[in-house]
Protein backbone atom coordinates (compact mmCIF):
# COMPACT_ATOMS: atom_id res chain seq x y z
CA UNK A 1 0.00 0.00 0.00
CA UNK A 2 1.38 3.42 -0.63
CA UNK A 3 0.36 6.85 1.72
CA UNK A 4 -2.42 9.56 0.24
CA UNK A 5 -0.87 12.59 1.18
CA UNK A 6 -1.20 16.27 -0.35
CA UNK A 7 2.71 16.95 -0.80
CA UNK A 8 5.76 14.95 -0.33
CA UNK A 9 8.13 18.01 -0.76
CA UNK A 10 6.58 19.53 2.27
CA UNK A 11 8.38 16.94 4.37
CA UNK A 12 10.96 19.51 5.45
CA UNK A 13 9.01 22.04 6.88
CA UNK A 14 6.95 19.07 8.86
CA UNK A 15 10.38 17.82 9.79
CA UNK A 16 11.88 20.71 11.75
CA UNK A 17 8.07 20.67 13.26
CA UNK A 18 8.60 17.30 14.24
CA UNK A 19 12.33 18.03 15.69
CA UNK A 20 10.83 21.13 18.03
CA UNK A 21 8.30 18.64 19.66
CA UNK A 22 10.88 16.48 20.66
CA UNK A 23 13.43 19.02 21.70
CA UNK A 24 10.20 20.13 24.55
CA UNK A 25 8.95 16.08 24.85
CA UNK A 26 11.10 14.59 27.51
CA UNK A 27 8.86 11.57 28.35
CA UNK A 28 8.56 10.76 24.78
CA UNK A 29 11.91 10.98 24.38
CA UNK A 30 12.85 8.44 27.21
CA UNK A 31 10.16 6.21 25.67
CA UNK A 32 11.61 6.36 22.46
CA UNK A 33 14.78 5.31 24.00
CA UNK A 34 13.31 2.45 25.75
CA UNK A 35 11.01 1.29 23.13
CA UNK A 36 14.31 1.15 20.62
CA UNK A 37 15.84 -1.72 23.00
CA UNK A 38 12.82 -3.08 23.53
CA UNK A 39 10.89 -3.24 20.91
CA UNK A 40 7.43 -3.87 22.71
CA UNK A 41 5.14 -3.34 19.40
CA UNK A 42 7.47 -5.57 17.10
CA UNK A 43 5.29 -7.27 14.19
CA UNK A 44 1.78 -5.12 15.73
CA UNK A 45 0.06 -3.26 13.30
CA UNK A 46 -1.12 0.40 15.02
CA UNK A 47 -3.74 2.07 13.47
CA UNK A 48 -4.20 5.82 14.63
CA UNK A 49 -6.64 8.47 14.28
CA UNK A 50 -5.28 11.34 16.32
CA UNK A 51 -5.45 15.57 14.88
CA UNK A 52 -2.39 15.08 12.97
CA UNK A 53 0.42 17.88 13.61
CA UNK A 54 3.69 17.75 15.43
CA UNK A 55 2.86 16.16 18.41
CA UNK A 56 1.21 13.34 17.27
CA UNK A 57 3.31 12.71 14.41
CA UNK A 58 6.29 12.12 17.14
CA UNK A 59 3.94 9.72 19.10
CA UNK A 60 3.71 7.88 15.90
CA UNK A 61 7.93 7.90 15.82
CA UNK A 62 7.71 6.62 18.97
CA UNK A 63 5.81 3.89 18.81
CA UNK A 64 7.38 2.79 15.39
CA UNK A 65 10.89 2.77 17.05
CA UNK A 66 9.53 0.12 19.65
CA UNK A 67 8.56 -1.94 15.91
CA UNK A 68 5.78 -0.53 15.05
CA UNK A 69 3.81 -0.56 11.31
CA UNK A 70 2.66 2.29 11.31
CA UNK A 71 -1.04 3.28 10.05
CA UNK A 72 -2.01 7.03 10.39
CA UNK A 73 -4.86 9.04 9.47
CA UNK A 74 -6.16 12.33 11.04
CA UNK A 75 -9.33 12.91 13.73
CA UNK A 76 -10.47 15.86 11.84
CA UNK A 77 -10.10 17.34 8.51
CA UNK A 78 -9.03 20.98 9.61
CA UNK A 79 -6.33 20.09 11.90
CA UNK A 80 -4.33 17.81 9.16
CA UNK A 81 -0.65 19.75 8.43
CA UNK A 82 0.15 18.63 5.15
CA UNK A 83 4.10 19.08 6.10
CA UNK A 84 3.54 16.58 8.84
CA UNK A 85 1.92 14.14 7.10
CA UNK A 86 4.77 14.82 4.48
CA UNK A 87 7.37 14.68 7.12
CA UNK A 88 6.38 10.95 8.69
CA UNK A 89 5.57 9.14 5.08
CA UNK A 90 9.71 9.99 4.25
CA UNK A 91 10.49 8.54 7.99
CA UNK A 92 8.85 5.16 6.19
CA UNK A 93 5.39 5.56 7.88
CA UNK A 94 2.00 4.86 5.81
CA UNK A 95 -0.07 8.47 5.93
CA UNK A 96 -3.99 8.73 4.72
CA UNK A 97 -4.65 12.28 5.01
CA UNK A 98 -4.70 15.93 4.36
CA UNK A 99 -6.17 19.38 5.12
CA UNK A 100 -9.45 20.08 4.67
CA UNK A 101 -10.77 16.49 3.46
CA UNK A 102 -14.14 16.34 2.35
CA UNK A 103 -16.53 14.01 4.49
CA UNK A 104 -15.79 11.47 1.34
CA UNK A 105 -11.98 11.47 1.60
CA UNK A 106 -11.96 11.75 5.60
CA UNK A 107 -13.87 8.60 5.50
CA UNK A 108 -11.40 6.73 2.77
CA UNK A 109 -8.93 7.37 5.07
CA UNK A 110 -10.04 6.08 7.72
CA UNK A 111 -10.89 3.03 5.86
CA UNK A 112 -7.65 2.61 4.56
CA UNK A 113 -6.00 2.88 7.78
CA UNK A 114 -8.24 0.12 9.37
CA UNK A 115 -8.34 -2.29 5.96
CA UNK A 116 -4.61 -3.25 6.84
CA UNK A 117 -6.06 -5.11 9.82
CA UNK A 118 -4.92 -3.32 13.14
CA UNK A 119 -4.00 -5.08 15.96
CA UNK A 120 -3.84 -1.39 17.98
CA UNK A 121 -6.03 1.10 17.74
CA UNK A 122 -5.64 4.70 19.04
CA UNK A 123 -8.25 7.09 18.44
CA UNK A 124 -9.49 10.56 19.15
CA UNK A 125 -13.27 10.82 19.63
CA UNK A 126 -14.29 7.39 18.16
CA UNK A 127 -14.25 7.33 14.47
CA UNK A 128 -11.60 4.45 14.01
CA UNK A 129 -13.50 2.33 16.36
CA UNK A 130 -17.02 3.00 15.24
CA UNK A 131 -16.19 1.90 11.36
CA UNK A 132 -14.21 -1.22 12.91
CA UNK A 133 -17.41 -2.12 14.49
CA UNK A 134 -19.51 -1.30 11.49
CA UNK A 135 -17.43 -1.73 7.91
CA UNK A 136 -14.57 -4.09 9.16
CA UNK A 137 -16.08 -6.89 11.68
CA UNK A 138 -14.03 -9.39 9.67
CA UNK A 139 -11.02 -7.64 11.02
CA UNK A 140 -12.03 -7.71 14.94
CA UNK A 141 -10.63 -11.13 15.75
CA UNK A 142 -7.14 -9.25 15.04
CA UNK A 143 -7.67 -6.62 17.42
CA UNK A 144 -5.75 -7.02 20.63
CA UNK A 145 -7.32 -3.44 22.08
CA UNK A 146 -7.01 -0.08 21.97
CA UNK A 147 -6.99 3.93 23.67
CA UNK A 148 -9.20 6.49 23.48
CA UNK A 149 -7.68 10.34 23.88
CA UNK A 150 -10.69 12.00 24.40
CA UNK A 151 -14.17 13.06 26.65
CA UNK A 152 -16.07 12.55 23.55
CA UNK A 153 -14.32 9.20 22.66
CA UNK A 154 -15.34 7.55 26.20
CA UNK A 155 -18.52 9.28 25.51
CA UNK A 156 -19.41 6.56 22.82
CA UNK A 157 -17.72 3.64 24.32
CA UNK A 158 -20.17 3.69 26.78
CA UNK A 159 -22.49 3.91 24.92
CA UNK A 160 -21.32 1.12 22.64
CA UNK A 161 -20.61 -0.96 26.27
CA UNK A 162 -23.94 -0.71 27.41
CA UNK A 163 -25.59 -1.96 24.07
CA UNK A 164 -23.22 -4.78 24.26
CA UNK A 165 -21.56 -3.85 21.21
CA UNK A 166 -18.29 -2.94 22.01
CA UNK A 167 -16.03 -6.12 20.98
CA UNK A 168 -12.59 -5.38 22.14
CA UNK A 169 -11.52 -3.81 24.78
CA UNK A 170 -10.37 0.28 25.34
CA UNK A 171 -7.94 1.94 27.57
CA UNK A 172 -9.90 4.90 28.64
CA UNK A 173 -6.66 7.64 28.04
CA UNK A 174 -8.29 10.64 28.71
CA UNK A 175 -9.94 9.58 32.42
CA UNK A 176 -5.63 9.85 33.28
CA UNK A 177 -5.09 11.48 35.55
CA UNK A 178 -1.61 12.87 33.61
CA UNK A 179 -4.74 13.51 30.76
CA UNK A 180 -7.51 15.24 31.87
CA UNK A 181 -6.16 17.27 34.70
CA UNK A 182 -3.42 18.40 32.85
CA UNK A 183 -4.15 18.46 28.98
CA UNK A 184 -7.82 19.03 29.10
CA UNK A 185 -7.55 21.72 31.75
CA UNK A 186 -4.39 23.89 31.26
CA UNK A 187 -3.74 22.33 27.37
CA UNK A 188 -7.49 23.15 26.25
CA UNK A 189 -7.33 26.23 28.35
CA UNK A 190 -4.06 27.82 26.57
CA UNK A 191 -4.50 26.52 23.34
CA UNK A 192 -8.41 27.51 23.14
CA UNK A 193 -7.09 31.23 23.46
CA UNK A 194 -4.09 30.75 20.84
CA UNK A 195 -6.18 30.15 18.57
CA UNK A 196 -8.80 32.51 19.39
CA UNK A 197 -6.41 35.31 19.61
CA UNK A 198 -4.37 34.48 16.41
CA UNK A 199 -7.30 34.49 14.61
CA UNK A 200 -9.19 37.21 15.38
CA UNK A 201 -6.32 39.95 16.70
CA UNK A 202 -8.87 41.27 19.05
CA UNK A 203 -8.71 41.98 22.69
CA UNK A 204 -9.91 39.72 25.66
CA UNK A 205 -9.64 42.74 28.61
CA UNK A 206 -12.78 44.12 29.45
CA UNK A 207 -14.89 41.82 27.07
CA UNK A 208 -17.71 38.89 28.20
CA UNK A 209 -16.80 35.41 27.18
CA UNK A 210 -19.49 32.39 27.73
CA UNK A 211 -18.23 29.26 28.27
CA UNK A 212 -20.75 26.75 27.45
CA UNK A 213 -19.74 23.43 29.95
CA UNK A 214 -17.83 23.03 32.71
CA UNK A 215 -15.90 19.85 33.03
CA UNK A 216 -12.05 20.13 32.82
CA UNK A 217 -11.58 21.76 29.61
CA UNK A 218 -13.99 24.48 30.50
CA UNK A 219 -12.23 24.77 33.87
CA UNK A 220 -9.45 26.06 31.90
CA UNK A 221 -10.54 27.69 28.82
CA UNK A 222 -13.06 30.16 31.90
CA UNK A 223 -9.63 30.15 33.85
CA UNK A 224 -7.37 31.45 31.02
CA UNK A 225 -10.07 33.99 29.84
CA UNK A 226 -9.95 35.21 33.72
CA UNK A 227 -5.93 35.86 32.96
CA UNK A 228 -6.62 37.83 29.88
CA UNK A 229 -9.17 39.91 32.16
CA UNK A 230 -12.08 39.20 30.72
CA UNK A 231 -15.30 38.97 32.24
CA UNK A 232 -16.50 35.36 32.52
CA UNK A 233 -20.09 33.40 31.99
CA UNK A 234 -20.30 29.64 32.42
CA UNK A 235 -23.70 27.91 31.24
CA UNK A 236 -24.03 24.34 32.51
CA UNK A 237 -26.61 21.81 33.18
CA UNK A 238 -24.52 20.13 35.88
CA UNK A 239 -25.98 21.70 38.90
CA UNK A 240 -22.58 20.46 40.94
CA UNK A 241 -20.53 22.16 38.04
CA UNK A 242 -22.39 25.06 38.15
CA UNK A 243 -22.10 25.29 41.60
CA UNK A 244 -18.17 24.85 41.27
CA UNK A 245 -18.20 27.33 38.69
CA UNK A 246 -20.00 30.28 41.35
CA UNK A 247 -17.20 29.08 43.80
CA UNK A 248 -14.43 30.06 41.16
CA UNK A 249 -15.71 33.28 40.54
CA UNK A 250 -17.92 32.89 37.54
CA UNK A 251 -21.15 34.21 36.77
CA UNK A 252 -23.47 31.32 35.69
CA UNK A 253 -26.52 31.44 33.64
CA UNK A 254 -29.04 29.93 30.79
CA UNK A 255 -27.18 30.01 27.20
CA UNK A 256 -30.10 32.25 26.06
CA UNK A 257 -29.26 34.48 28.38
CA UNK A 258 -25.92 34.17 28.33
CA UNK A 259 -25.95 34.86 24.47
CA UNK A 260 -27.57 38.46 25.27
CA UNK A 261 -24.24 39.72 26.98
CA UNK A 262 -21.73 37.47 25.59
CA UNK A 263 -18.78 38.77 23.24
CA UNK A 264 -16.70 35.98 22.60
CA UNK A 265 -18.33 32.22 23.35
CA UNK A 266 -16.75 28.77 23.64
CA UNK A 267 -18.14 25.35 23.86
CA UNK A 268 -16.71 23.04 25.43
CA UNK A 269 -19.67 20.41 25.96
CA UNK A 270 -19.29 17.27 23.94
CA UNK A 271 -23.05 18.00 23.33
CA UNK A 272 -25.06 18.88 20.40
CA UNK A 273 -26.78 22.41 19.49
CA UNK A 274 -25.47 23.75 22.38
CA UNK A 275 -25.72 27.55 20.75
CA UNK A 276 -29.23 26.97 18.33
CA UNK A 277 -31.39 29.86 16.60
CA UNK A 278 -33.22 31.19 19.96
CA UNK A 279 -29.71 32.00 21.09
CA UNK A 280 -28.39 33.44 17.23
CA UNK A 281 -31.60 35.83 17.38
CA UNK A 282 -30.43 38.20 20.96
CA UNK A 283 -26.26 38.42 20.27
CA UNK A 284 -24.60 41.38 20.19
CA UNK A 285 -24.01 42.16 16.21
CA UNK A 286 -20.09 41.30 16.20
CA UNK A 287 -20.15 38.17 18.47
CA UNK A 288 -17.52 35.62 18.08
CA UNK A 289 -18.49 32.00 18.03
CA UNK A 290 -16.38 29.03 18.43
CA UNK A 291 -16.29 25.16 19.63
CA UNK A 292 -13.52 23.55 21.75
CA UNK A 293 -15.38 20.00 21.71
CA UNK A 294 -14.88 17.30 19.53
CA UNK A 295 -17.54 17.55 16.77
CA UNK A 296 -18.57 20.12 15.00
CA UNK A 297 -21.83 20.43 16.07
CA UNK A 298 -22.23 22.29 19.52
CA UNK A 299 -22.95 25.17 17.49
CA UNK A 300 -26.13 24.46 15.16
CA UNK A 301 -24.23 26.11 12.26
CA UNK A 302 -26.63 24.12 9.70
CA UNK A 303 -29.18 26.60 10.77
CA UNK A 304 -27.59 29.38 11.39
CA UNK A 305 -26.28 28.79 7.54
CA UNK A 306 -29.96 28.67 6.44
CA UNK A 307 -31.62 31.95 8.32
CA UNK A 308 -28.24 33.67 7.68
CA UNK A 309 -29.48 36.63 4.77
CA UNK A 310 -25.69 37.18 3.86
CA UNK A 311 -22.57 35.07 4.48
CA UNK A 312 -19.43 36.42 4.09
CA UNK A 313 -15.55 35.50 4.80
CA UNK A 314 -13.76 37.72 7.02
CA UNK A 315 -10.72 36.86 7.38
CA UNK A 316 -9.45 33.60 7.30
CA UNK A 317 -11.07 31.27 9.35
CA UNK A 318 -13.85 33.76 10.55
CA UNK A 319 -16.98 33.23 8.49
CA UNK A 320 -19.46 36.19 9.05
CA UNK A 321 -23.27 35.66 8.98
CA UNK A 322 -25.94 38.33 8.87
CA UNK A 323 -29.02 37.31 10.53
CA UNK A 324 -32.39 38.83 9.88
CA UNK A 325 -32.55 41.11 12.53
CA UNK A 326 -29.43 43.01 11.25
CA UNK A 327 -26.61 41.53 13.36
CA UNK A 328 -23.50 40.21 12.62
CA UNK A 329 -22.75 37.14 14.05
CA UNK A 330 -18.73 35.46 13.51
CA UNK A 331 -17.78 31.83 13.79
CA UNK A 332 -14.32 30.61 13.97
CA UNK A 333 -13.12 27.61 11.92
CA UNK A 334 -16.27 26.60 10.79
CA UNK A 335 -17.86 25.68 14.11
CA UNK A 336 -14.45 23.38 14.39
CA UNK A 337 -12.16 22.78 16.90
CA UNK A 338 -10.75 26.21 17.80
CA UNK A 339 -7.84 25.26 19.08
CA UNK A 340 -6.44 22.93 16.13
CA UNK A 341 -8.46 24.20 13.13
CA UNK A 342 -7.23 27.53 14.10
CA UNK A 343 -4.12 27.06 16.11
CA UNK A 344 -1.06 24.23 16.88
CA UNK A 345 -3.10 22.71 19.88
CA UNK A 346 -1.69 21.74 22.95
CA UNK A 347 1.53 22.94 24.45
CA UNK A 348 4.48 20.16 23.42
CA UNK A 349 5.20 19.90 27.24
CA UNK A 350 1.62 19.07 28.20
CA UNK A 351 1.39 16.58 24.66
CA UNK A 352 4.09 14.99 26.21
CA UNK A 353 2.49 13.44 29.54
CA UNK A 354 -1.33 12.75 27.21
CA UNK A 355 1.12 11.01 24.88
CA UNK A 356 3.30 9.18 27.18
CA UNK A 357 0.15 7.98 29.13
CA UNK A 358 -1.15 6.35 25.83
CA UNK A 359 2.34 4.87 24.45
CA UNK A 360 2.29 2.93 28.02
CA UNK A 361 -1.45 2.36 27.20
CA UNK A 362 -0.92 0.98 24.24
CA UNK A 363 2.45 -0.93 25.59
CA UNK A 364 -0.03 -2.77 28.35
CA UNK A 365 -2.55 -3.98 25.90
CA UNK A 366 -0.03 -6.14 24.24
CA UNK A 367 1.48 -7.48 27.43
CA UNK A 368 -1.60 -8.29 28.47
CA UNK A 369 -3.79 -9.22 25.83
CA UNK A 370 -4.36 -12.87 27.28
CA UNK A 371 -5.93 -11.44 30.78
CA UNK A 372 -8.05 -8.09 29.85
CA UNK A 373 -11.44 -9.14 31.05
CA UNK A 374 -13.14 -6.15 30.50
CA UNK A 375 -13.81 -4.12 27.61
CA UNK A 376 -13.76 -0.80 29.08
CA UNK A 377 -10.54 -0.17 31.14
CA UNK A 378 -8.80 2.59 33.60
CA UNK A 379 -5.36 3.46 33.03
CA UNK A 380 -3.36 1.15 35.29
CA UNK A 381 -2.83 3.76 38.12
CA UNK A 382 1.11 2.59 37.97
CA UNK A 383 1.35 4.09 34.49
CA UNK A 384 -0.31 7.44 35.66
CA UNK A 385 2.39 7.47 38.79
CA UNK A 386 4.92 6.32 36.72
CA UNK A 387 4.62 9.29 34.05
CA UNK A 388 3.48 12.33 36.47
CA UNK A 389 7.05 11.01 38.78
CA UNK A 390 9.35 11.12 35.39
CA UNK A 391 8.03 14.63 34.27
CA UNK A 392 8.81 15.65 37.84
CA UNK A 393 12.21 14.51 37.35
CA UNK A 394 12.34 16.26 34.17
CA UNK A 395 10.90 19.70 35.89
CA UNK A 396 13.67 19.09 38.80
CA UNK A 397 11.11 18.87 41.32
CA UNK A 398 11.49 16.27 44.64
CA UNK A 399 8.17 15.21 46.70
CA UNK A 400 8.56 13.62 50.56
CA UNK A 401 7.85 9.99 50.73
CA UNK A 402 6.14 8.36 53.67
CA UNK A 403 8.35 7.04 56.32
CA UNK A 404 7.99 2.84 57.08
CA UNK A 405 5.85 4.60 60.48
CA UNK A 406 3.69 6.61 58.50
CA UNK A 407 2.90 4.28 56.26
CA UNK A 408 1.77 1.88 59.40
CA UNK A 409 -0.39 5.09 61.01
CA UNK A 410 -2.03 5.40 57.63
CA UNK A 411 -3.02 1.97 57.73
CA UNK A 412 -3.93 1.54 60.96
Amino acid sequence: MSSEIRDINLAESGERKIEWVKRNCDLLRMLEEEFAKTRPFEGKKVALSVHLEAKTAYLCKVLAAGGAQMYVTGSNPLSTQDDVAAALVAAGLEVHAWYDATDEEYNHHIRKVLEVGPNIIIDDGGDLVHMMHTEFRDLIPDVIGGCEETTTGIIRLEAMDAAGELMFPMVKVNNADCKHLFDNRYGTGQSVWDGINRTTNLIVAGKTVVVAGYGWCGKGTAMRAKGLGAKVVVTEIDPIKAIEAVMDGFEVMPMNEAAKVGDFFVTVTGCNKVIDEEDFAVMKDGAILCNAGHFDCEIDMARLKEIAVEKKEMRKNIMGYKLPTGQWIFVLAEGRLVNLAAGDGHPAEIMDMSFAIQALSAKYLVEHADRLKTKLIDVPKEVDNNVAARKLAFLGKQIDTLTDEQVAYLNS
